[in-house]
């Protein structure tokens, strides 16, 4: 049994990770948790049967005690990764950290190198290497199914409700309170191409924008609240009572699903007998209020920040990305990153000597195709419905995360691990060095010496 404690519970620390655990108590038990909002910290520890002198309501608080666990699970806001994720590496927890890791490279650096000199385990959350999806592609890769890899193309098609919501409306829409849009968003997708690549980077170019998601582009006669009598809130995708009362553009994604009830669900979300009357209390809607009813909802779309009309919020990250990437080993990289989609779903495409593969990867589930040059055969590799968080990579990381703590305290070797803080410096330095690129308009070369 490995014991655990969590800083944060949120919807990554409360929802996910915690739900985990509480679904594996023959392998995993929280015994203490901090937290400062008191409603999501007694919600949490009374799921956990945690003890009243075990919840604490900031990560100090908690740390400042002899060491309660195994392992620590961090998942605070970005910019408070650093100092918890020390101070638990010096008490001698494994430590489990949200991504991205931290808002600078130095103390991205600095968190290595505390987890290499107090020899414990520093996981970051880069869930997309425990997927079935992304796992298959790497077998693929490694087999020499498709030869010599020369390119790799990777979309990021975020969800136009999702992308609202987080990093419009949501706690990343300014990077100075979280991080620029590629690190907050995508050191998942760094951390896999250089993963799939098999190569480190060499140099990295980068434009993008925010472009659209701006007070400009709001529609005439637009207040600044979706609920303040908006004359377009019968034809605008982003009205808040859809995604926070109704969950309709979510229900939508599952058009395509290869399961067969969500996709009735997903027309159903539309018909006129069924639209505007499903309560839906799942994310995002349970992270505009600790109470989830329909009442408490609405008065935070009255009052907080999730009712915001779209074009009159205090966004500042881009609203489009992309990046040209090149490996030590000639690999090519494309990556685009946007706002826009009709879809939620990663895109992925990968070039090589004898064969080409083609993937997706999304809510509505996971296809990928091999086709081999010689022979002219298309192959399935895999497809699945992927109803999992993160299409299973979520799970598979607090599996994999577990078995490697339970393996120390017993006193075994563990599994050599699909990642490191090592490995995830070396992604999160792209995303540093993407935003750079960005910024001065210019190619950057990840061993260059900052100015």
């Amino acid at each position: 049994m490995v014991t655990a404690v969590l800083i944060g519970a949120g919807a990554r620390g409360k929802d996910t990770y915690g739900k985990w655990i509480a679904a594996h108590t023959d392998r995993a038990r929280l015994v203490a948790l901090a937290e400062p909002s008191e409603a999501r910290r007694e919600a949490c520890a009374a799921e956990h049967r945690i003890e009243p002198g075990y919840r604490f309501s900031s990560g100090e608080e908690l740390l400042d005690r002899p060491r309660l666990a195994d392992a620590c699970i961090v998942a605070t806001q970005d910019r408070d990764h650093t100092a918890p994720a020390l101070a638990a590496m010096a008490k001698g927890y494994q430590v489990l950290l949200e991504k991205p890791m931290a808002p600078t490279e130095e103390e991205c650096r600095l968190m290595a190198e505390a987890a290499r000199e107090a020899g414990v385990e520093l996981r970051v959350c880069h869930v997309l290497r425990y997927t079935p999806f992304f796992s298959a592609i790497k077998r693929c890769l490694d087999s020499g199914a498709i030869g010599a890899v020369a390119t790799i193309q990777l979309s990021e098609n975020v969800g136009y409700w999702h992308f609202a919501h987080s990093f419009v409306r949501g706690n990343w829409r300014r990077a100075r309170d979280s991080n620029p849009l590629i690190l907050a968003k995508s050191c998942h997708d760094m951390d896999i191409l250089a993963w799939l690549a098999d190569s480190p980077a060499r140099s990295v170019q980068s434009s993008g924008s925010l472009s659209f998601y701006r007070p400009e582009k709001a529609p005439p006669g637009a207040p600044e609240r979706c609920l303040a009598g908006c004359p377009r809130s019968g034809d605008c995708p982003w009205e808040a009572t859809r995604l926070y009362l109704h969950g309709t553009p979510l229900l939508q994604s599952y058009r395509d699903s290869p399961v067969p009830a969500l996709r009735l669900l997903a027309r159903a979300a539309t018909s006129p007998l069924i639209r505007g009357r499903v309560d839906w209390r799942e994310w995002p809607a349970s992270v505009i209020s600790d109470d989830p009813s329909p009442e408490a909802r609405l008065e935070a779309l009255r009052t907080g920040p999730y009712g915001r009309c779209v074009f009159r919020c205090d966004n500042d990250v881009v609203d489009r990305q992309t990046l040209g990437l090149s490996f030590e080993n000639g690999v090519e990289a494309s990556f685009c990153l946007h706002g826009f989609s009709f879809e939620e779903a990663r895109r992925i495409r990968v070039d090589g000597s004898k064969g080409s593969l083609e993937g997706r990867f999304g809510l509505s589930g996971s296809l990928l195709v091999l086709h081999e040059h010689r022979s002219g055969r298309r192959r399935t590799l895999l497809r699945r419905a992927d109803l999992g968080g993160h299409g299973g990579g979520d799970a598979g990381l607090m599996d994999a995360f577990f078995s490697s703590v339970e393996a120390r305290k017993a006193g075994r070797s563990p599994a050599e691990p699909r990642t490191s803080a090592e490995v995830s410096l070396a992604s999160h330095r792209i995303c540093f060095a993407a935003e750079r690129s960005r910024l001065e308009g210019r190619s950057v070369r990840l061993d260059e010496p900052k100015a």
